[in-house]
């Protein structure tokens, strides 16, 4: 599909409207991004608390405490008089055993009782097929939207997800447009029947046509992380403000760490002002913006600053008892002992995502410590398949299922040299997004430097042969270890997918080689080396 492309599916949640508002007019968002099914409490390195923490004030999240801090504030704004939207810009799926075990019915009966007034497709919520995504939209009540996505030859969605949102808030129609990651096909399962249209073009048409039908106030409710959702505010024109999803990105105006302002500020083609926002992930915060329109339909202010959901927020008792009946049955999975660690185990995305990190450590150990045996040298696993941190002390197998919740077996294949400096540097081109097809390797060695053009950025390649690490040989086959998923092309690994022989894509299941091998090495100790050097 060439140019702007239409409105091809459009939900009107609207009756007889005014046409044009008499006074300036205000709507406060309230925003979730990238919860991951991360239903109970975290921690502050991203993965489940226990109850111990929960008791000293350590955790953060957990659905009971967002539907508190939810309720409150819509109760609390509309007692007020303002008018509320309350969103979600997609990645419920995938993070954690809940998941695991309820795929996305759990979230979707939180959800439904929470009120939300629209949710964006997320990367994730592919992970098990356009029928994953469908159960989960045939149960939800309230509209689940993408408009970039052409799902017309995919029978299971065909219909299924509208690409714009029309709804009333206070005497004003409110337009929502959504656009998705179009590397999705990448990084999870759409299947073939899905076909994605670059987000700009979807975007453009869209918003003409909400303007041809006199909405002037317009969100773009989107899932493709901070960098894309900048290069769309200075697109597209006519939108109002992006709310957004997918790089997990921490924007505030007061919080340590923030990799940005509250709302991020970037001029559209007409050299007027969009404010971008951001709530980080996993339910540690709730985004609040609230937004001020004039009688032209122009955005005069936009203000406001995510809610740190602690241990102040006091979690809802009704959602606790019931993430309580849904933990029974894989309470005895998640409390076995499978081995201890001396200090805490960093997984954290911001460091798998750039450079060698803990957990990618230990994960590509365990994958080349498996299949050694078998002629294997060399292992590589994408960062952004490490989910969670793991906390210092006894270590759970319910922990390592957090880290690595997607089930992916083990595949061994065989490779020439060129191939795998070519998968590394695939590995490293988007690092400036925090893309998760980061390499984190075991068996050989690479430097890359991010100010070089993408393609061009890795060298010092080795590879151990011995007991000593020698300048791999483009020329040569090696023996790697990936999982089935990288090894089928995600994350962009598609020389896996072309070039690779001898494969067999159906070993263990990854959580397990890593269970087994912290077995034993109970009292593990966590370490990063000079495997990755950034220049």
């Amino acid at each position: 599909m060439n140019g702007r492309v239409a409105i091809t599916a459009v939900l009107f949640l609207t009756t007889a409207l005014s046409t044009a508002a008499h006074a300036d007019y205000s709507l406060t968002i309230l925003h979730l991004n990238d919860l991951h099914s991360r239903l109970e409490p975290i921690s502050k390195y991203n993965s489940t608390c226990d109850a111990k923490s929960e008791e000293e004030g350590k955790c953060f999240g957990g659905i009971a405490r967002i539907w508190t801090a939810l309720d409150e504030r819509r109760s609390a704004l509309q007692s007020e008089g303002k008018n509320v939207l309350t969103l979600d810009a997609g990645d419920q799926f995938q993070g954690s055993l809940f998941y695991t075990t309820y795929k996305g019915n759990a979230a979707v009966g939180f959800m439904n009782e929470m009120g939300f007034d629209a949710m964006a497709v997320g990367n994730h919520e592919f992970d098990d097929g356009p029928s994953g995504l469908a159960n989960f939209i045939g149960k939800a009540e309230f509209p689940v939207i993408s408009g970039n996505i052409d799902v017309n030859g995919e029978p299971d969605l065909k219909g299924k997800v509208p690409g714009v949102l029309v709804l009333e808030k206070g005497g004003e129609k409110i337009g929502i447009i959504s656009a998705l990651a179009e590397d999705t096909v990448d990084t999870s399962s759409p299947g073939e029947g899905v076909r994605f249209i670059k987000a700009e073009d979807y975007l453009k048409g869209a918003v003409e046509g909400l303007q041809a039908a006199g909405v002037n106030k317009i969100v773009a409710l989107t899932h493709m992380g901070l960098p894309r959702d900048k290069e769309i505010a200075a697109a597209v024109p006519g939108i109002d403000i992006i709310v957004g999803g997918h790089s997990h990105t921490l924007l505030s105006n007061s919080q340590d760490g923030a990799e940005g302002p509250y709302p991020v500020i970037v001029k559209n083609p007409d050299g007027v002002d969009v404010p971008i926002v951001q709530a980080y992930a996993y339910g540690k915060f709730l985004g609040e913006i609230d937004v001020t329109w004039d009688d032209d339909g122009n955005v005069i202010k936009a203000e406001g600053e995510p809610i740190l959901l602690d241990a102040s927020i006091e979690p809802d008792e009704d959602f606790l008892e019931r993430i309580a009946e849904l933990a029974a049955p894989i309470e005895e999975l998640k409390t076995k002992v499978i081995g201890s660690t001396t200090s805490a185990i960093d997984g954290d995305r911001n460091s798998c995502r750039a450079g060698a990190c803990q957990m990618g450590t230990l994960v590509a150990d365990a994958m080349l410590d498996r299949v050694k045996d078998q002629g294997v040298q060399i292992a590589i696993q994408n960062g952004g398949g490490l989910r969670a941190s793991i906390d210092a002390g006894e270590v759970t197998a319910g922990e390592v299922l957090t880290v690595l919740p997607f089930q992916n077996t083990l595949s061994t294949f065989e490779l020439k040299g060129a191939d795998v400096v070519a998968a590394l540097e695939n590995g490293v081109s988007q690092v400036e997004d925090g893309a998760g097809r980061f390499p984190q390797v075991a068996g050989m060695k690479y430097a890359f430097d991010v100010s070089k053009p993408a393609g061009e950025r890795v060298s010092d390649v080795m590879v151990m042969e011995g007991e000593a690490f020698v300048p791999i040989d483009p020329a040569k086959s090696y023996m790697a270890v990936s999982n089935d998923y990288m090894r089928r092309g995600g994350d962009g690994y598609e020389v896996f997918k072309t070039n690779a022989s001898n494969v067999y894509d159906f070993g263990p299941d990854l959580a397990d080689v890593v269970i087994e091998y912290l077995t034993a090495k109970d009292g593990y100790t966590p370490y990063t080396d000079d495997r990755i050097t950034v220049k």
